[in-house]
């Protein structure tokens, strides 16, 4: 049966909601290097791939972005290549720097790889993504609400522009590791 592109960015132009989370929901980024595994993706994805981000919130177990690949570019490709490249990162960064829980982590991503085809040895990220069309003004500040607020229904921060590793930062005017381009919505 062929893989559902109901959830997946199929298209270039488009604009679309994108949740890409660790495999059982793991929090691997409750540490300050796996966060900039990730930041540092992004920015080479922003610099190389095509890559243009509206928003984005980085939870300890998952990513949300509000975003679209840039023409000549396919954001289900970025997505592929941003999955593949930090999976690598991220086992590289739980065995050479300290990690209280590298052997539970290791095995539960080697655990993740069993029932794969391919040869793998650790498998970080669900399979695929939960993309989501953007249609409407009113959608897009949904979801930017939804991605902004996420910290603080999570009651790791009381406002938004104060969880570091979101782009509530950027529309707020406070300094950031990662520019987004900001939407005229709001």
């Amino acid at each position: 049966m062929p893989m559902s592109t109901k959830y997946k960015a199929t298209t270039s132009e488009e604009c679309y909601f994108i949740t890409i989370t660790t495999v059982g929901w793991i929090d691997v980024f409750t540490r300050l290097n796996q966060k900039y595994v990730i930041i540092n993706a992004l920015k080479h994805c922003q610099e190389h791939k095509g890559l243009e981000i509206y928003a984005y919130v980085l939870m300890s177990s998952h990513l949300h972005l509000l975003c679209k690949a840039t023409e000549g570019f396919i954001l289900s490709d970025v997505i592929r290549d941003f999955k593949k490249f930090t999976s690598k990162k991220i086992t590289q960064t739980i065995i050479t720097e300290p990690e209280s829980r590298r052997e539970w982590m290791l095995n539960y991503f080697e655990k993740a790889c069993e029932h794969l085809k391919r040869n793998q040895q650790y498998k970080v990220w669900q399979d695929g993504y939960h993309a989501e069309l953007i249609y409407s003004n009113t959608f897009i500040k949904q979801k930017v609400d939804y991605i902004h607020n996420n910290p603080v229904k999570d009651k790791t921060v009381s406002l938004p522009e104060d969880y570091y590793f979101s782009s509530a930062r950027n529309y707020a005017g406070l300094d950031n590791d990662l520019e987004v381009i900001l939407l005229d919505l709001f």
